[in-house]
């Protein structure tokens, strides 16, 4: 008889490291114990199931406990529990769903618990039916709800990924929604002008937005729920999906003495071993070390669990296996968008210290030309010494997934924006650009590096003194029309040298486009005539005025 492992939780990283335990040993035993119903079911699927956009449940079910059984032979223990785990006795107990509580000794264990909804006790929440999103179960309850009880109205708290898909499909249900979200803006993984982009797609699809307000209190209102705000407002509800967040389920390892980490996630090295060299941990309850700042962090993500119970299972089988990091790649579809990050973001660095320069860009996601074509607006951020690639987010109706996954790779092999300048990607007009959105991205990088253009931010520029500045709008009469900055002077990019007599030598001046390019141009164009005093906007009117007046 081979080795005796036992898996606590058996959705992504526990599912994963007992397939490919199996598949490396078949002498090995293997014990899979989950508290629920399923195994191996697609977390980040369950929204779409409320819609009907999937529309059998079962497709959720990646793998039952009948199949892992059949299949690879696991012994798969479904509504059993693990109470309490003894380290030095190497053991566990178990306690089933009829109340029984037997032991199981182990040579290894692996801990996948996961992480449990955020409900912060709110008052009056014990009072009303909020309900989460976190598995099968749980979605049941809400189509379930959703089909018997024809709910009009609906109020997501809380605008992260389960928020945001969640919204989405109950609006596609006829429900009137409302997402009510404490911070500023949704996603939090973006920063806040790419975030802004959301919200304006999410307003413009009928979907009620309030931002910077919490929710104070739940009260019953007979069939419906009252919700009342920090402001004071009040929203009428006939339905609550919580969606703050999520937490690590530390419990059973914090009992059996494992050390936690200093954000609340069972700490484990690169092995993926816990304090107890023979317990590794996996998936959402650990906590990783961020690949790009090489800080502990908490990133609840599918993928990164997966890879990390292969990675275990590697270790106990024998082989040289390690754990290098997460970079939180993630992304999601928000209505008619795409929004997808990678990286480190602004507030993070902001908050370590970090240096860093940001570049934006919004091409098109084929060829111009090629019909089809949307804009996809990139936020590059870089080192300045070196070009060393931090983070990226792109939000754009079509391409978002194959571009951040181009600068996810970039990141993880520690390359720069001059890689993203030599990547040969594949190229046609239905498809890309000669010059893809990732190769624009870097070379915008590179002419902020080098000098050749002086960017200035939308957050800086919202906050001077216009009277102080001379702003020139470059683009065309028929853009003008609809939006402008305020006290900006006009001047089309191809009347600019014949109108240089007309701007002070003496003031900061600010360019402007569409998207940046033309500003750019115009830059290059004052610079060269004796300008020096010359900044153009990042990312143009298209990331200005959504961050500003959105």
């Amino acid at each position: 008889m081979g080795k005796k492992v036992l898996i606590v939780g058996g959705v992504a990283g526990g599912a994963s490291a007992a397939a490919r335990l199996r598949r490396l040993d078949e002498e090995m035993e293997i014990i899979i114990f989950e508290r629920g119903e399923h195994i191996s079911y697609a977390n980040c699927g369950l929204p779409y199931y409320v819609s009907g956009v999937i529309a059998e449940r079962d497709a959720l079910l990646v793998q039952t406990p009948e199949g892992m059984v059949q299949r690879f032979g696991i012994d798969v223990r479904i509504y059993s529990e693990v109470t309490r785990v003894f380290p030095e006795e190497k053991v566990v107990e178990v306690q089933e769903a009829n109340g029984r509580t037997y032991r199981e000794s182990y040579d290894q264990l692996i801990l996948s618990p996961g992480a449990a909804a955020l409900r912060p006790p709110i008052p009056g929440i014990d009072d009303v039916q909020a309900l989460v999103v976190r598995n099968v179960t749980d979605i049941d309850q809400i189509k379930n709800y959703i089909d018997e009880q024809q709910p009009q109205t609906a109020a997501v708290i809380g605008g992260g990924f389960i928020g945001l898909e969640m919204a989405e499909n109950l609006h596609a249900r006829g429900v009137e929604t409302t997402i009510i979200e404490m911070s500023n803006q949704v996603m939090a993984p973006l920063d806040y002008e790419m975030a802004a982009i959301l919200h304006e797609q999410i307003f413009n699809k009928g979907v009620n937005l309030i931002l910077e307000d919490g929710v104070q209190s739940f009260a019953k209102n007979g069939k419906s729920t009252t919700i009342t705000l920090q402001s004071g407002a009040q929203v009428e509800t006939d339905l609550i999906i919580m969606a703050i967040g999520v937490k690590p389920e530390i419990k059973l390892a914090k009992e059996a003495g494992l050390e936690i980490g200093e954000l609340g996630g069972i700490k484990v090295n690169e092995r993926l071993q816990t304090s107890d060299p023979n317990i590794f941990a996996v998936g959402d309850a650990i906590e990783v070390k961020h690949f790009v700042t090489g800080q502990a962090a908490l990133l609840p993500l599918a993928g990164p669990a997966n890879k990390q119970g292969r990675i275990v299972a590697d270790i106990i089988a024998g082989r040289d296996s390690k754990y290098e990091g997460t970079q939180g790649t993630a992304i999601a579809k928000v209505f008619d968008l795409v929004a997808a990050s990678t990286g480190a973001n602004e507030k993070l660095l902001k908050k370590l210290g970090i240096p860093y320069e940001i570049s934006f860009t919004h091409s098109s996601s084929n060829a111009m030309y090629y019909p089809g074509s949307t804009r996809l607006s990139v936020k590059l951020i870089f080192e300045r010494s070196g070009g060393r690639v931090l983070g990226a987010q792109i939000v754009g109706a079509q391409g978002a997934d194959k571009r951040i996954d181009d600068i996810a790779g970039v990141i993880r092999r520690q390359g720069t924006i001059y890689d993203l300048q030599e990547l040969e990607l594949a190229y046609a007009p239905p498809f890309s650009s000669a010059k893809d959105p990732v190769n624009m991205a870097g070379y915008v990088a590179e002419n902020i590096i080098n000098g050749d253009v002086r960017m200035i931010q939308w957050t800086e520029l919202s906050k001077m003194n216009m009277k102080e500045l001379c702003i020139i709008d470059v683009r065309t009469e028929e853009e003008r029309k609809s939006k402008f900055i305020r006290s900006s002077l006009h001047i089309p990019i191809d009347e600019l040298r014949g109108r240089l007599s007309e701007l002070p030598k003496d003031k900061e001046i600010i360019v402007y486009c569409e998207i940046g390019l033309r500003g750019y141009l115009a830059y290059r164009i004052l610079t060269q005539h004796g300008f020096t005093k010359v900044r153009n906007l990042a990312g143009g009117w298209v990331t200005y005025y959504p961050a500003v007046f959105g």
